[in-house]
């Protein structure tokens, strides 16, 4: 985990949706990089891409990553992989069903390869059915190496798995990390917190995250303080400045 592939996922800036706006409060954090979402950009309209990432490269911010894309063998499906070869970006977050999910991992895997994408499945909490390691370890063991794990530490220990050990157990299928931290009620509801202060063992997480050789992306996800998150992400951004090597 380094500082040239630390950025902040878009989603956590929802409410400013427009590309300029984002922007100029991504950066307020100190960061120049992002996982993009659909929020600010629509990857189902080609038309638009060369606006779009113009409009990046002149507030020179990295588009490291997008996503969370859903993936299900559609041919419209392509416009995702047609948006990363134009912006030069080689990663992307995904999402599968498991009504045809193996024709929908087979065709992602024809387009990864033909793109040079590497893919990662978003493990989205217990409540989400890949949010296990089982499951996960079942599908990457039928799949090969163009489709990985994009692991969202928060989501993970929503699930109940720790994220520690899943980066040992995926280390070698690791395409991207979401820096994410949740505290929960008494009732298991969960609530975003700054990354390293709920339950998410920060240090050691970053540890075993360099100790697989990790050379993905890696992004801080906030979903609090939806119209001002920039003092939380701020905050977020130091902690994890201090940790990584």
């Amino acid at each position: 985990m380094s500082s040239p592939s630390f950025g902040i996922q878009s989603w956590c800036f929802r409410n400013f949706k427009t590309i300029p706006e984002f922007t100029a409060r991504l950066k307020e954090t100190g960061v120049k990089a992002t996982e993009l979402c659909g929020v600010q950009a629509d990857f189902n309209k080609p038309e638009l891409f060369d606006d779009v990432i113009a409009q990046f490269k002149q507030a020179d911010v990295k588009i490291l990553s997008i996503g969370v894309q859903l993936l299900a063998g559609k041919p419209e499906e392509r416009n995702y992989f047609e948006f990363c070869k134009k912006a030069g970006v080689k990663y992307m977050s995904v999402n599968f069903q498991p009504a045809g999910m193996w024709d929908a991992f087979k065709q992602a895997e024809k387009l990864a390869e033909e793109y040079d994408i590497q893919l990662g499945i978003h493990n989205h909490g217990g409540a989400h059915w890949l949010g296990n390691t089982a499951i996960l370890e079942h599908i990457f063991k039928n799949t090969g190496k163009r489709i990985g794990l994009t692991l969202d530490t928060a989501w993970a220990i929503d699930a109940r798995q720790d994220p520690i050990k899943m980066v040992e157990t995926f280390g070698d299928r690791l395409v991207g990390i979401h820096v994410k931290d949740f505290t929960f009620t008494s009732d298991r509801m969960f609530h975003d917190v700054v990354v390293g202060t709920g339950n998410l063992k920060l240090p050691a997480f970053v540890d075993a995250v360099n100790k697989v050789g990790f050379k993905g992306f890696t992004v801080i996800e906030y979903e609090g303080d939806v119209e001002n998150p920039v003092p939380a992400l701020t905050d977020c951004v130091k902690i994890l400045n201090g940790l990584i090597k």
